[in-house]
């Protein structure tokens, strides 16, 4: 039988389909990817015996043991686990002025370890040029073939690097760059694919920081052109967000604080004030200072994200991006830098034991199991016995970092004496150059592993002839508008003062040398390493100096230094006289011009 709803139910019905059309559909929520990021390792495949210095709930800061690869792999995985889409990146300095572990063996086992960990991209910093630019490329690709004075693939053959490097700012003489500058990495399917594309690159003035044989086989480029003029090929190729990998920094002011950004200064603010806002964050290296920066607070039209997770695998920073995948742009961005929590050891100062206030973390087994293969390996010749103190010689850290400290005086010593024989009258100590402060065991013994911790450049001493004049020249840079402050370290017998209140060029205001002062006119026998002499760290004053006479290496003046008993004791002497102690610029926020080695 006939319905008359029948007639009725199109026209009941095609109203309702035209509206369920017309209904928007919900937004698409954001693609979240994690990046865990790490940078300065330095080969530290063992605990480095350091604090991370982090502050509790009630603001207190505290020192937590922290490092060792092992411990860093579970602090990755860690931070991975919270992220189904995540990738691991590092901001240089991975290799070079390593422990003895990881140096015996042309840092073989640091580049093994980082596969390990699950790296996928890192910047080249300054030191991984120490070695030279071709044993930088076998550092890549692997191989046996011997490009250093150390003997390659003493306990496996070398694999090479699992991970990319990036050199965006570093170019060969034919204009390619060393290795590739830029990397993509996608994640998620569909409507929901994202991509995130990697700049990764050196300081500019990483050629003052290297060998000079380097300076003449690539160039290093401007950081922020480099990367401005890559921004636009990564965002054709798809990319939804931009991530620089620099190996430059800054220093932050106030008590230390991992995930705060006090008072921001040094070279990465000029860097990041030319930057292209379409970068989205930046990781970054060099001064081995940790922090978490929202740079729109410094610079409104370059809203950054900018982190840096200090030195020698302390902490982890754990990044978040949250990218929407239809308008295809970052919406969200946070970091906070996580402490590598591992286990207690004894410093100069004391015993630093695990806080449970804080997450710990476990040795990851096959990260340890690697890494114990290659401390066995160097065991003889890390723990043999070289000499002996009469107690703990402390480096200076915090707000004096830049001055040698007992430490940077005893090593100067050392250097004037295995020198007297080429006529040396004074010795000087950069304190950049001091890694690590050196307590001996209980029965006061030093083992050669111990002092190469210390100093693991293995550069060689040089005496050469200065007048007056041109000390004053060499140290007066040490407190020039443009370098880094660093007040060299002199031998014992010579002593100078400093004023910063003074103009550039003439904050030096007194030189003497067993009391009596420097003649501008007088010739002076000064030692110093092949890094200064050469013009490193920026004092290029050294590299007018006549009369080169080639001496033993650091590490070997140090040794006879710590040979006779009884034990030497930490210098106390004052050598240096800080005249405005209230203007260091280490922690001021007065022009940038900081560099680490």
């Amino acid at each position: 039988m006939f319905s008359p709803l029948s007639k009725l139910a199109p026209a009941l019905f095609l109203p309702l389909l035209g509206a369920c059309a017309t209904i928007p559909s919900a937004p698409e929520t954001p693609v979240t990817i994690g990046i865990a990021a790490i940078n300065d390792f330095h080969g530290n495949l063992e605990p480095p015996k350091q604090s991370a210095l982090v502050q509790d709930a009630d603001g207190t800061v505290v020192g937590l043991p922290a490092g060792g690869a092992a411990y860093l792999a579970s602090a990755l995985d860690a931070v991975r686990a919270k992220y189904p889409n995540n990738v691991t990146v590092a901001a240089g300095d991975l290799i070079g002025g390593s422990p003895i572990t990881s140096a015996l063996f042309v840092d073989e086992p640091a580049i093994g370890a980082l596969n390990l960990l699950g790296l996928d991209l890192a910047a080249v910093g300054n030191h991984e040029f120490d070695g030279g630019v071709p044993e930088l490329r076998r550092k890549q690709t692997g191989g046996c073939e011997k490009l250093t004075a150390r003997e390659p693939c003493q306990v496996e053959r070398f694999a090479g690097a699992k991970f990319g490097y990036l050199a965006a700012n570093v170019f060969t003489p034919d204009g390619k760059t060393l290795f590739p500058g830029t990397a993509l990495r996608s994640f998620g399917s569909g409507k929901r694919r994202v991509t995130v594309g990697f700049i990764g690159m050196t300081l500019e003035g990483t050629g003052a920081l290297v060998p000079p044989e380097v300076s003449g086989q690539v160039r290093f480029a401007d950081e922020a052109d480099t990367a401005n003029a890559l921004v636009d090929g990564l965002k054709r190729q798809g990319a939804d967000a931009v991530v620089l990998l620099v190996h430059e920094g800054g220093r932050t002011t106030g008590a230390p604080n991992p995930n705060a950004c006090e008072g921001l200064s040094a070279d990465i603010r000029p860097v990041l004030d030319r930057l292209d806002p379409r970068i989205d964050l930046v990781v970054s290296g060099h001064t081995h200072w940790s922090y978490v920066c929202d740079y729109a607070k410094y610079n409104p039209a370059k809203p950054f994200l900018l982190t840096s997770a200090g030195v020698w695998g302390g902490f982890v920073t754990d990044i978040t991006l949250e990218i929407d995948p239809a308008t295809r742009r970052v919406v969200a961005k946070r970091a906070s830098n996580v402490a590598v929590q591992s286990e207690p050891y004894v410093a100069g100062r004391g015993p630093v034991a695990v806080d449970p206030r804080f997450p710990a973390f476990a040795p990851r087994a096959d990260v340890k199991d690697y890494v114990a293969r290659y401390v066995d390996a160097a065991r003889a010749f890390a723990q043999r016995k070289v000499g002996w103190l009469a107690g703990p010689v402390n480096k200076s850290d915090g707000d004096a970092q830049n001055r040698g400290g007992p430490l940077g005086m005893m090593i100067a010593d050392a250097q004037l004496a295995a020198t007297r024989g080429a006529g040396a009258q004074i010795a000087f100590m950069n304190p950049f150059g001091v890694r690590r402060s050196i307590a001996p065991a209980v029965d006061g013994s030093v083992t050669f592993g111990d002092i190469y911790a210390v100093q693991p450049f293995n550069n060689d001493l040089f005496t050469l002839t200065y007048t007056g004049a041109e000390l004053k020249e060499i140290l007066e840079q040490g407190f020039d508008a443009t370098g880094p402050e660093q007040i060299l370290t002199p031998s014992a017998g010579f002593a100078y003062s400093y004023d910063r209140s003074r103009a550039v060029g003439d904050r030096i205001v007194a030189m003497t040398l067993d009391g009596k002062p420097i003649g501008p006119a007088a010739s002076y026998r000064v030692t110093v390493s092949n890094f200064l002499a050469n013009g490193g760290d920026t004092y290029t004053a050294f590299t007018k100096g006549r009369v080169r006479t080639l001496g033993p290496s650091d590490i070997a003046a140090f040794e006879a230094w710590l040979k006779p008993t009884p034990p030497r004791a930490a210098p106390s002497d004052e050598r240096t006289t800080d005249l405005q102690p209230e203007l260091n610029r280490v922690r001021s926020t007065t022009p940038p011009g900081v560099r680490y080695r």
